[in-house]
């Protein structure tokens, strides 16, 4: 997780994380990667397997998100880079 941490962490510098649900929404650009908190409500989990699905993004749910990108309570976030969301994929399908 250490290596996704440091991935996302350099994806905010850049500007290339897009933090919230309501944010996410409203974001009309290309996104390439959504994960989400194993800790997200019913409501919440419902709503982004739709929003995944219908903009044809990738969706991961991780434990501990929050802690993850050091912002209390962040339940779910979206990458609009796309090598970076590659490298996030590639580090969680390797369970890294």
């Amino acid at each position: 997780m250490n290596k996704i941490s440091g991935l996302i962490n350099i994806a905010r510098k850049a500007g290339y994380v897009i933090i919230g649900q309501d944010d996410l929404f409203g974001y009309a650009k290309k996104l390439y990667l959504i994960l989400m908190d194993k800790n997200a409500g019913n409501s919440l989990s419902r709503e982004m397997n739709y929003f995944s699905k219908k903009k044809g993004v990738p969706l991961f749910q991780i434990d501990d998100l929050g802690k993850l990108v050091s912002i209390e309570n962040c339940k779910v976030l979206g990458v609009k880079n796309k090598a970076i969301s590659e490298n996030i994929i590639e580090c969680l399908l390797k369970g890294e």
